[in-house]
């Protein structure tokens, strides 16, 4: 379970206003990779709203939304989420769009946090505020948990949505991976233009 550990620390080290930064998106074969960072008023964030907070992957699609929807009207997590394009995937690579993303949502909170803690084993560049690293940080952290669940969310809300202008992929419950059907409407139906170009499968069909 995730808890503030982390950021307890980097506070002992001078660190005023820490924020979590996690993103989702990199592996599906459409849509773009989304960011999200928040930053937790401890003060604020009370017992109930932090039991909903978990690393992204281990809750379902109903725990997810319930999550996202209790940091937004407790007031306690300022956050903000942004996104890398398909276009942008396609010209600067996948990692290089998702440190954009990151780049994008940790300029778009309100006020810069001193501290930005990472999930992976890599920094975003020109990040514009220290940061540190935390290989599985959504599992360990409150803040990064919170910016995973933040992203989560509404990329799948944006798939969804993008299911219903370009039916057949199954975008509304792959959300753009490559599954078995997802990979067998590419064949029949032929990329869209929210297709990854530069990833194999859709490149071969190209």
């Amino acid at each position: 379970m995730p808890s503030f550990h982390f950021e307890l620390r980097c506070e002992t080290q001078g660190a005023v206003r820490i924020a979590g930064v996690d993103e989702v998106g990199r592996g599906p074969l459409a849509g773009p990779v989304v960011a999200a960072v928040a930053v937790i008023d401890r003060g604020r964030a009370t017992r109930k709203l932090l039991r909903l907070i978990d690393d992204s992957k281990k809750l379902d699609h109903a725990q997810r939304e319930e999550a996202y929807e209790a940091m937004i009207v407790s007031g306690a997590v300022q956050f903000a989420v942004a996104e890398a394009s398909v276009e942008e995937i396609d010209t600067i690579n996948i990692l290089q769009a998702t440190f954009l993303a990151m780049r994008r949502a940790v300029q778009a909170l309100a006020e810069p946090p001193c501290l930005v803690l990472v999930d992976g084993n890599r920094v975003p560049p020109q990040l514009g505020c220290p940061a540190e690293t935390i290989v599985g940080g959504d599992a360990y952290s409150y803040s990064i948990a919170a910016a995973s669940i933040l992203a989560k969310v509404t990329r799948d809300r944006q798939m969804a949505a993008l299911a219903t202008v370009f039916p057949g992929y199954g975008w509304e419950t792959n959300r753009g991976y490559g599954s078995a059907a997802h990979l067998e409407a590419l064949k029949l139906l032929g990329p869209t233009p929210h297709h990854r170009r530069s990833f194999a499968p859709v490149r071969a069909l190209v």
